[in-house]
């Protein structure tokens, strides 16, 4: 049984930094596609980041490019999402994501969603 268990939220002030991780256990095999999404209060999820451990591979929304930085640790299976220069409209949950076949490319279109999910942490960015 896939598991994904997401750490690292907070309460941080505009301008500052956060790191989320993401701990990943039970895949088959390695190649899978880690990321994570988002969902603010009365707003639609949508994704903030994804990596292809396979080749790889990376998307990133619009509103994060140049701020945030997906990386993964091979060992471990830990994932990691360096949030920097953070703003107030980044507070959100964040949810770290997998999937064995999704493309990073495919998770920003939200036609399709990753199969595997973690519970979510809450990320707060005050002004």
């Amino acid at each position: 049984e896939v598991q994904l268990v997401e750490s690292g939220g907070g309460l941080v002030q505009a301008g500052g930094s956060l790191r989320l991780s993401c701990v990943a256990a039970g895949f088959n095999y390695d190649d899978y596609i880690i990321g994570w999404f988002r969902q603010a209060p009365g707003k639609e999820r949508e994704a903030v980041a994804s990596f292809s451990r396979g080749d790889g591979r990376t998307y990133y929304a619009d509103a994060v490019k140049g701020r945030f930085t997906l990386a993964s640790a091979n060992a471990g299976n830990t994932s990691y999402l360096q949030m920097n220069s953070l703003k107030p409209e980044d507070t959100a949950v964040y949810y770290c994501a997998a999937d064995y076949f999704l493309a990073p490319a495919r998770w920003g279109t939200g036609s399709i969603l990753p199969n595997y999910w973690g519970r979510g942490t809450q990320v707060t960015v005050s002004s």
